[in-house]
């Protein structure tokens, strides 16, 4: 189900829909993810011209903490060009008229989205997982001025607990976030 209130003249930013966060049999597979796809595909039809998908793709030879982070995962440290970081074919359709970035980081809200966006844009984002990339998108993106608004149904965590965690976290940065 959609939320109700999301302004008209967002951009629809979905967050990291690759093979390694929604296969079963990665390390960092989402159980919510399946659930999630029918309120993203509705989002993005609803945004039509203004969607944007990112991937998480590694920065090789990783530097500074991201060495200790793939030292922690190192399934993980592979070129963005390996099929764990593709998009998954559920979403081949929205990508297919969607803005694409890329970025090695968790956040997405970086010079490439706002290039597209603007400073100080309205965003509904959507993705996984909500406990990682959509959370530190969503902060970098309120703290920068953006007007943000997450999906609940749209996201999915790294579990079910992780997940609702995440909301109650953005819930504190209302109203500069909203969790819909």
């Amino acid at each position: 189900m959609i939320a109700d209130g999301l302004p008209d003249d967002a951009w629809f930013v979905i967050i990291d829909p690759q093979v390694v966060f929604a296969s079963s049999s990665s390390e960092w597979g989402s159980p919510m993810f399946s659930a999630a796809l029918t309120p993203m595909h509705a989002l993005a039809e609803r945004y039509t011209g203004r969607t944007i998908v990112t991937r998480f793709v590694p920065q090789l030879p990783p530097q500074g903490s991201w060495a200790d982070y793939y030292a922690v995962w190192p399934f993980a440290a592979r070129p963005g060009d390996d099929e764990m970081y593709a998009l998954v074919p559920e979403v081949a359709d929205i990508a297919a008229g969607a803005h694409h970035v890329d970025e090695p980081t968790f956040g997405k809200w970086g010079e490439q989205v706002r290039a597209l966006t603007g400073d100080t844009p309205t965003l509904v984002l959507a993705g996984v997982s909500t406990d990682c990339c959509v959370v530190a998108t969503a902060l970098a993106a309120a703290d920068a001025g953006a007007r943000v608004h997450v999906v609940a149904s749209a996201c999915a965590g790294s579990d079910v607990t992780n997940h609702e965690r995440a909301l109650d976290l953005m819930r504190l940065f209302a109203p500069q976030i909203t969790v819909h």
